[in-house]
């Protein structure tokens, strides 16, 4: 057979030549990953998977390596290191280089054989993947777990549906039918449906199987065609389903040795069109053999029990088969070869008698080619009405006593003749042996309802006892102890029960069934009478031992009484270990080999035997912590002398101290059920289960309180959290207070001082209306003076002017009395008459001018009444600016200061009221001109004549009369200056600048009023000068007149109007008595 070695190799050739046909057994090639290094070890194969054409195999092993295998190129290549163990392979995509892989953390990734690189990720699962089933287009896959299976598009990769069901029902499988598009799940509680892929509605169900052949599909099997599924489980029954027909057509019923179907699969062939008839069935016994489901005959068979198959893919064209081994190996094999193997005469038969470990595989070598005789051509149905066939091998009966028999065709003499010849059995054979050895029932639906019990109270916390690294190895020790326990109350109760059975659950752990019943067995026949002193030491069996080790070296035992060494020390840390502890894994492996192969006593008799080869590292102790410590730790022992040395003693041993005596034969467990186990003092044990019961009672107590007290520590942690929020917030509130308490007295405080505040500002405002009263009474003083000068000029004159025209009109008169008398006093008379009816019509003038004066009057006094609601308003405005310098100073400390702003605008209101009552005075004035106007005009026309001859002095008296206004004009500019200059003087000794350019301002405003009125006109200087001082007396107060109260300041004001009008009545009194004198020459001339 060709070997071939992975190693560290990424690529390489497959064999070195290619057997075909001529293959040993079918095998190609044998394909291992073994890796070298200071632990050398070999990389166990998990998964295999053809792909579309059958000619290439892609592999995963437990590190996540993945290979490809080219079975026509004879190359091997590592295409991708997932660092995870592979539950599931898929190789069939439609793009040919593209696989999927599930990995053990619940993930499938799908990667490139080509590029080696990862195409994608797709999660959603949330347990280990078992399956993935691809459509036949590839473009779609069905990855299936124990509690979902999902659909994806391998185009985008996303998920198009999921399948969830209840945990207590479970999926077995969902996979696709070839050549169809329908979908087929199996659940747990044996239900199988079918769905439409394109609409996933559900086409049809299969009934339930008849009764009398009830079983638990596990595993499925269907043909090219799509029209057969097989079914199988825990069960040496197949059921054959005809999926057109919806119904169960077939049931084939395997060799009794075949109790449990693992895996099924079609071997395709070119010829049947697809409706396969060879079905390749591995079973328990890790044998797969390929039966033809029509003729129900065996074709031939792969594997054996000691090179047992895990796992197996046949690919779609039928040539080879790719089985995963139970060593982790991965062989390939031809089906060609297979079916000319199968196709030979059988061999003699003494060569099966010769060799016992041959005999099994020789026999059902004869047994397949004896099946097949009938079948040697083509397979095809007989279209037979048997419903059910059974395939029997045939029994051959050995000349041998039946007690030296053992299953699987062993002989338990010829294995001790083996045994003594080569010291162990082939390590290849060693557990097929024991299992035959022990006689094992491989109870399945016994060890299952254990198993389902679930853990056992007693060893649910074994991992802090027992800290193992391998998390299934903690599992599967867990799980054995717990069905001991449940099988027998006082394996819960025992100790030493996890030393005991770790030994053989490291050895077992991919099969707990036969762990468990391996251990069941040794406890049953090994450890007879140990538990009958429970919960002491087996007195009765270390009482044997020391028997024996009395008769057989007495000096050994003088010196281990010396130092009080019992068989407490020396013996019973063998017994209830099993000598793993001081034993390496070889030499305990080729120990039992000795002890299974004899009786239960030998087991009693190994253990003295290690004590007397020892005795001279025993002679030389002399503490008791020394001799513990050699019981618990390896030493330098020689196992086969120990085993030699055991032999001698069961020989050399008298009868009446032999352990044979007192120990019963070996004795199997019973097939079907288990046997009770009761060996033990009940009493003791219900005691202690009641006690434990009672701890675990208090236990629950205890917690309960605990949580309680948790709860208690939690409320009051609470109540005190609570209580210092509440202190907190007191402690705040208290601090609010007295915030409010110190900001109401600094209320109080400032409400004093806002009181001071306002007093002194009400003396300021009164100081500064007296300074205001006295600067409008010095301007008005200053105003009437000039006005009184101005209206002296004017009288001087118009005085003169009258006395020029009187002589004028004298020497008029005394003219035209000379020349012309009577034309003169024609012309006389018609001025005269003229002159009447002018002064008549001034007459009425005067009249209306009377009553325009009164008007005038009347809107002088209604302009005097709004002066005083000016004043009154800027009263009220200067009373509005004292209450907001109060609310600005509010929050300020108390100093007597002025505020600028408020006296400014004071300042600009009460200016802004004298330039009205000016601007009225000067519309005042110069409708008073007018109607002196018109009034000269009218007499001027009498007059014209007169006008006309002196007009020449008139513009002489006019260049006069503008060189008075020109002198006048330039005092007034002169007195003006000189009051500027006494405001500046004052406003610099007061510090207020401001008030000297508004000063300016307003001066500047009067003058312009002032050029304003006429030069010549019937307004006295003495009322100019009247109301220049009030102006003054309004404008340039001193600042030290605020004091005065708001009575004397509407006083002054009342006077001031008072004076207006009566420099007004005066005005106008002038204005009639000149209209009165103006017709005088007339009538002075008259005959």
């Amino acid at each position: 057979m060709e070997r071939c070695d992975l190693g560290e190799r990424r690529r390489g050739p497959i064999w070195s030549r290619r057997a075909g046909a001529a293959a040993p057994r079918g095998v190609m090639v044998n394909i291992i990953h073994s890796v070298q290094g200071y632990h050398s070890k070999t990389i166990h194969f998990l998964n295999v998977a053809f792909d579309s054409s059958g000619d290439s195999l892609l592999a995963g092993d437990r590190q996540g390596n993945i290979y490809v295998f080219d079975l026509n190129g004879n190359r091997f290549s590592l295409v991708q290191r997932t660092m995870q163990a592979c539950t599931a392979l898929a190789f069939n995509l439609r793009r040919k280089t593209e696989f999927l892989v599930a990995l053990a953390d619940y993930s499938v990734k799908c990667f490139d054989t080509g590029t080696q690189e990862l195409v994608s990720w797709m999660r959603g699962h949330e347990s280990s993947v078992s399956s993935i089933s691809v459509h036949g287009s590839g473009k779609y896959a069905i990855t299936t777990s124990t509690d979902t299976a999902q659909l994806w598009d391998l185009d985008t990769f996303q998920r198009i549906r999921k399948l969830n069901v209840r945990q207590s029902v479970g999926i077995q499988k969902v996979f696709f039918l070839p050549l169809s598009n329908t979908i087929l799940s199996c659940f747990k509680d044996n239900s199988v449906f079918a769905w439409e892929f394109d609409t996933l509605h559900c086409k049809y169900q299969l009934s339930p199987p008849v009764e009398g052949s009830v079983l638990f599909y596990k595993v499925f099997a269907v043909t090219r065609d799509g029209r057969t599924l097989v079914a199988g489980g825990k069960s040496n029954h197949l059921h054959l389903w005809c999926l057109e027909l919806k119904q169960l057509i077939r049931i084939i019923q395997m060799p009794e040795k075949v109790r449990a179907v693992r895996h099924l699969e079609f071997l395709p062939d070119s010829f049947d069109g697809g409706s396969n008839q060879v079905l390749g069935v591995l079973s328990q016994d890790n044998i797969m053999r390929f039966i033809n489901i029509e003729t129900s005959q065996i074709l031939f068979d792969i594997g054996s029990p000691e090179e047992g198959i895990s796992t197996a893919v046949i690919s779609p064209n039928g040539r080879y088969i790719a089985s995963v081994m139970e060593n982790g190996s991965l062989n390939l094999y031809s089906v060609q070869a297979l079916t000319q193997e199968g196709n030979k005469p059988p061999p003699f038969t003494f060569k099966t008698v010769e060799d016992g470990p041959k005999y099994t595989s020789e026999a059902n070598k004869l047994i397949t080619k004896v099946t097949s005789e009938r079948s040697k051509g083509p397979w095809k149905s007989k279209q037979s009405k048997i419903q059910s066939r059974l395939l029997k091998l045939q029994a051959n009966t050995s000349l041998e006593n039946k007690e030296n028999e053992l299953p699987g065709g062993l002989n338990k003499k010829r294995l001790q003749a083996l045994l003594k010849g080569f010291g162990e059995y082939p390590a290849k054979y060693r557990m097929f042996v024991w299992r035959s050895l022990l006689q094992l029932p491989e109870n399945h639906l016994a060890f299952s309802s254990l198993i389902d019990r679930g853990i056992h109270s007693a060893f649910v916390n074994i991992q802090k006892e027992y800290p193992i690294k391998s998390g299934k190895l903690l599992r599967v020790l867990q799980r054995t102890l717990s069905a001991l326990a449940h099988w027998s109350a006082i394996f819960a109760e025992t100790p030493y029960m996890p030393l005991l059975a770790f030994p053989f659950v490291k050895l077992f752990q991919n099969n707990q069934l036969i762990c468990f019943e391996v251990v069941a067995t040794v406890v049953v026949n090994f450890c007879q009478h140990w538990f009958e002193y429970f919960p002491n030491p087996p007195i009765n069996v270390l009482g044997m031992m020391e028997n024996v080790l009395a008769h057989h070296d007495k000096e050994l035992l003088q010196h281990l009484i010396k130092y009080n060494v019992t068989s407490q020390v020396y013996a019973w840390p063998l017994l209830e270990t099993l000598l793993s502890e001081v034993l390496t894994r070889e030499e305990w492996l080729k120990a039992f080999d000795n002890i299974f192969s004899n009786h239960p006593s030998y087991f009693l008799m190994i253990v003295i035997a290690y004590v007397i080869c020892s005795r001279a590292s025993l002679l030389h102790c002399n503490q008791a912590a020394d001799f513990e410590y050699f019981f618990h730790h390896r030493n330098n022992v020689d196992i086969d002398v120990v085993i030699k040395e055991a032999y001698h003693l069961m020989e050399a041993t008298p009868l009446d101290i032999h352990p044979q005596q007192m120990l019963d034969d070996f004795t199997p467990l019973t097939k079907g059920q288990y046997p009770v186990f009761n060996k033990y003092p009940m009493f003791i044990v219900n005691y202690q289960a009641q006690k434990w019961e009672k701890i675990r009672q208090d236990e629950i107590e205890y917690v309960r309180e605990r949580q309680l007290a948790h709860e208690s520590e939690a409320k009051a942690q609470e109540q005190k959290a609570e209580d210092e929020a509440w202190y907190q917030r007191q402690k705040l509130l208290q601090e609010a207070e007295e915030q409010r308490q110190k900001i109401l007295l600094e209320e109080e405080k400032l409400a004093e001082q806002r009181q001071r505040l306002a007093v002194v500002k009400r003396e300021l405002k009164v100081k500064e209306l007296q300074l205001l009263d006295g600067s409008r009474r010095r301007f008005l003083n200053y105003h009437q003076d000039q006005l009184q000068m101005e209206l002296k000029c004017l009288d001087d004159e118009i005085a003169r002017k009258q006395k020029n025209k009187a002589s004028m009109r004298q020497q008029e008169t005394n003219a035209v009395q000379d020349t012309e008398p009577e034309s003169q006093k024609q012309l006389f008379e018609q001025h005269l008459i003229k002159d009447q009816e002018a002064v008549t019509k001034e007459m009425k003038e005067v009249e209306a001018h009377r009553r325009r004066v009164d008007l005038e009057d009347q809107r002088g006094q209604r302009l005097i009444e709004m002066d005083k609601e000016e004043i009154q308003k800027a009263q009220t405005v200067a009373e509005e600016n004292v209450a907001r310098g109060e609310q600005k100073h509010t929050a300020s400390d108390w100093r007597p200061r002025w505020d600028e702003q408020d006296q400014e605008e004071s300042y600009r209101e009460i200016a802004k009221l004298l330039h009205d009552n000016r601007v009225r005075e000067a519309e005042l004035l110069k409708a008073m001109r007018e109607a002196e106007e018109k009034k000269t005009f009218n007499i001027s026309v009498a007059q014209q004549e007169d006008a006309v001859q002196n007009k020449a002095q008139l513009e002489e008296e006019q260049k006069v009369a503008a060189a008075a206004d020109g002198h006048r004009k330039q005092f007034l500019d002169d007195r003006m200056n000189d009051e500027l200059e006494l405001a500046e003087k004052l406003q610099r000794e007061d510090g207020c600048f401001e008030r000297l350019h508004d000063l300016k301002a307003r001066c500047t405003e009067r003058e312009v009023e002032v050029q304003q009125v006429p030069g010549s006109g019937n307004i006295s200087p003495s009322d100019l000068s009247t109301l220049a001082s009030s102006l003054r007396k309004n404008v340039f107060a001193p600042r030290d007149g605020v004091g005065r109260s708001r009575a004397e300041l509407a006083r002054r004001e009342r006077e001031l109007m008072a004076e207006v009008r009566r420099l007004r009545r005066r005005i106008a009194s002038r204005a009639r008595a000149g209209l009165r004198a103006a017709p005088a020459p007339a009538t002075a001339c008259s005959p």
